[in-house]
């Protein structure tokens, strides 16, 4: 078997640039064992005036306020972290995805650890190139498309009693992890979870978005889903194009009624579903202002809309 060659990268770690293969941390880590690893997911994205981070300063801030509500002291605050993320972007030239994390990495015993100094790791990277080439059961990466949608009926959405939806936390995604691999079995792209009313709620990494009969944009209501960044700017852009925007309770049946639905995410962008439970949403898909909002936002992405410049935080080398 050809052997692969090793990532040649570097990980921001507690402030150094380390090799890739040195960002490490010991199987009996809090935040291994524990589930206590907080985490953002952000991308970069290619411009006129060279690789920029999308939206830097919101990943940042839900960043912080993930470490708030999980009792995580980091020690980094929001211009340092930034800066830190800025530092591991423009040493890792090409990649195009952001992954920072928090977490004890102390050998700890019970749940609540002794040591409660939290590390903090950016790396910076391809995920094709770096990740997913090199799994040994790699599968080819399916042709974008419409998505065929499961809507999950046995696991229900992160609860607020539980573990808020605002933490990005690692605990957070087991149950969805183990729905959505039941769904793929079944034949299905992509699930959506409800919440404890039975409302729809979100996907395990994806908000989602209801285009009415009367071509109004619904979306769950933010204290009831994780506030995803892509989920935040397809509002603004929607609102600046003249579309109503509601944040609203969605009952499960307004999904087959929709003119359109599509899901929003960092790495998904705007994709649109063609399907839920087998049965087909809409007259077309991608419908129209799936599309538009498709496009006003990879516009935005990269550099070449000037009303949204302030969403970008450019990388070139420093001066």
């Amino acid at each position: 078997m050809e052997e692969i060659a090793p990532v040649n990268r570097v990980i921001w770690l507690n402030g150094e640039l380390v090799p890739w293969a040195q960002a490490t941390v010991h199987v009996l880590s809090h935040s291994l064992q524990r589930g206590s690893l907080v985490f953002d997911y952000m991308a970069v994205r290619e411009t006129p005036r060279g690789p920029a981070i999308f939206r830097l300063d919101r990943h940042v801030q839900r960043m912080l306020r993930s470490c708030e509500l999980m009792g995580l002291p980091i020690a980094l605050d929001e211009a340092e972290l930034s800066n830190a993320i800025v530092q591991a972007v423009r040493a890792n030239p090409g990649g195009s995805s952001v992954k920072a994390s928090a977490y004890f990495a102390s050998l700890e015993v019970d749940v609540v650890p002794v040591d409660t100094r939290v590390s903090v790791a950016i790396a910076v990277y391809d995920p094709q190139t770096d990740l997913e080439d090199r799994l040994p059961q790699a599968r080819p990466r399916a042709p974008r498309r419409p998505l065929r949608l499961w809507l999950e009926k046995e696991a229900h959405q992160r609860r607020d009693d539980i573990v808020s939806p605002q933490a990005k936390v690692s605990a957070n995604y087991a149950s969805s992890m183990t729905a959505k691999a039941r769904a793929q079995q079944l034949g299905f792209d992509e699930i959506l979870l409800v919440d404890e009313n039975d409302h729809v709620a979100e996907g395990p990494t994806t908000n989602v978005f209801v285009v009415d009969q009367d071509g109004v944009l619904l979306t769950p209501p933010e204290t009831r889903v994780l506030r995803g960044v892509t989920r935040e700017s397809i509002i603004e852009l929607a609102r600046s194009g003249g579309t109503e925007v509601r944040e609203q309770a969605i009952d499960p049946v307004e999904l087959m009624a929709a003119r359109e639905v599509f899901l929003t995410g960092t790495t998904a962008g705007v994709l649109a579903v063609e399907s839920v439970d087998g049965e087909r949403v809409g007259n077309s898909c991608p419908g129209p202002l799936s599309q538009q909002l498709a496009e006003m936002l990879s516009q935005a992405e990269s550099g070449n809309d000037s009303r949204f410049d302030h969403w970008l935080t450019y990388v070139g080398k420093e001066d």
